[in-house]
């Protein structure tokens, strides 16, 4: 049985103290002049992105996310906070699961609402979504978690019913009205990822989501608008994070193929851990330009697997019409993928002298990187464990990257720990944009008040105090939940 939101106690359905909620469109007492902003993120940092934004007496609500480190209800939005069947507008920046892994959920709520999202993030939504019912669904099994799954196969096949898709580049009417219109612009973060420019009462909005400016390997930097607005709500995630001065995309990609090239020469096997959607595509194109320029050997296998093949799948789909770079190369088939491609199927096998880019990125519990991990490579010096994106330090990815040579790491609790051999390095390959290149687009359009989102709480505070020294005449807010903030 999938989970009815209207079957949540009393307590899961209050609101928090001080919080006002109301039944449709702008809260009572507020003028209909105004734009009101409300996070409806479980918490300050980041999680379950959502927020509410409201004008002209029309309510939107950006992202439905689920919160990575919760489970159950804990991991959805603050839904509560908003009235349900409220929204005439639903948006969704990009298909990771903190942005819509509970947009089944929220679509339930707002059962009339419009969802609009871009071709290529509508497919890799609903790959993502139907994956995550079956990852619920052995959460509910192993760890008796009653509320999972939160929605089934079936709710998915309507929900695509309901997506408008939009691309970049053209206004369209949010509302029946056409008091609001909104624009996408393309974020550069992972294929179909979006900015929201919403114009309503004669005001500019703009919502950055997960934004990077700098071209990838296969992904194209953002291209953001210039102009001034009225309110930016922006992503914080690499706020702590102080790129070194000398950092070349370049290099790092050239570093990154002399360490495979090592491995492979000593008769080892290189360990990728990657996500499965954008991470997998980046360093596949990567492991492309390798062996063609001769950097590492052209005959070593390449294995992928799983829900990244999928993935990778949609991304051919649109390698003629999406922003980006190798436009029209398709991996499955210009590639030469020892497994992972739909001509081969079947468990993984382990050899010497091989390349896996496998999925989780953080090497998560009972995942095929995890186990191969677990499984030789952790232990043998021959291998070597290459990150190229973000491990939460209480992962068994960020517990590796923490340990020192000889340590023992545990992997998974049902197994014992295993110790350190293999050699490990970290690349910077993030899909987040450099908190100094944020800064600087901030600074460009003058925002009159900036929302700082999607952040730790140090990445956050970085930005406040930087946003005070050169954004002197802005109002800078990190929106607490159930906050009303005008605009």
């Amino acid at each position: 049985m999938s989970f009815d939101w209207k079957t949540m106690t009393p307590w899961d359905r209050k609101p928090r103290r001080g919080t006002r909620v109301d039944k449709g469109g702008v809260d009572r007492g507020v003028s209909s002049q105004v734009i009101v902003f409300k996070s409806l993120c479980r918490d300050v940092g980041i999680g379950a992105n959502c927020y509410s934004l409201e004008a002209a007496g029309v309510r939107m609500v950006l992202d439905a996310g689920m919160h990575p480190k919760e489970e159950g209800l804990e991991a959805q939005p603050r839904y509560e906070l908003i009235g349900d069947d409220t929204a005439e507008a639903i948006f969704v920046t990009h298909s990771h699961l903190d942005h819509v892994g509970t947009l089944p959920v929220l679509a339930e709520r707002q059962e009339n609402a419009r969802i609009f999202i871009s071709p290529e993030a509508a497919e890799l939504t609903l790959a993502m979504l139907h994956n995550s019912v079956n990852v619920m669904e052995s959460k509910r099994t192993e760890l008796g978690i009653t509320e999972y799954p939160f929605f089934h196969h079936g709710q998915l096949d309507r929900l695509k019913g309901r997506f408008e898709t939009m691309r970049v580049g053209g206004k369209f009417p949010v509302d029946s009205g056409g008091k609001i219109t909104a624009e996408f612009f393309d974020a550069g973060h992972i294929m179909g990822s979006v900015g929201v420019m919403f114009e309503a009462e004669g005001k500019k909005v703009f919502y950055t989501g997960d934004v990077n400016f700098e071209d990838s390997t296969i992904q194209k930097g953002a291209v953001f608008p210039e102009g001034e607005v009225d309110a930016l709500i922006v992503e914080t995630t690499r706020g702590e994070q102080a790129r070194r001065a000398d950092y070349s995309r370049r290099e790092e990609e050239d570093a990154f193929a002399e360490a495979i090239n090592g491995v492979l020469k000593r008769g080892g096997s290189a360990l990728v851990p990657v996500f499965a959607m954008g991470k997998t595509q980046e360093v596949l194109a990567m492991l492309q330009r390798f062996k063609e320029e001769g950097l590492i050997n052209a005959k070593a296998p390449i294995y992928i697997g799983g829900l990244s093949t999928k993935m990778t799948t949609i991304y051919d789909k649109f390698s003629d019409v999406s922003r980006r770079n190798r436009r029209g190369f398709k991996f499955l088939t210009d590639m030469e993928l020892a497994g992972g491609n739909k001509r081969r199927v079947g468990p993984i096998p382990f050899h010497n002298g091989c390349i896996y880019a496998l999925s989780s990125g953080m090497m998560s519990e009972k995942t095929v990187s995890n186990n191969f991990a677990r499984q030789g490579v952790l232990e043998n010096k021959k291998h070597g464990l290459f990150f190229v994106g973000y491990a939460d330090s209480e992962t068994p990815g960020g517990r590796i990257r923490a340990a020192k040579p000889g340590d023992k790491v545990l992997l998974d609790p049902a197994y014992p720990a295993v110790p350190l051999n293999c050699e490990v390095r970290v690349f910077d390959f993030s899909g987040h944009s450099t908190r100094d290149a944020i800064a600087d687009y901030a600074v460009r359009v003058k925002p009159k008040k900036i929302f700082l989102v999607h952040g730790d709480e140090g990445a956050m505070e970085w930005f406040r105090q930087e946003f005070e020294k050169r954004l002197p005449g802005s109002e800078i807010i990190i929106p607490e939940p159930g906050e009303e903030h005008v605009i």
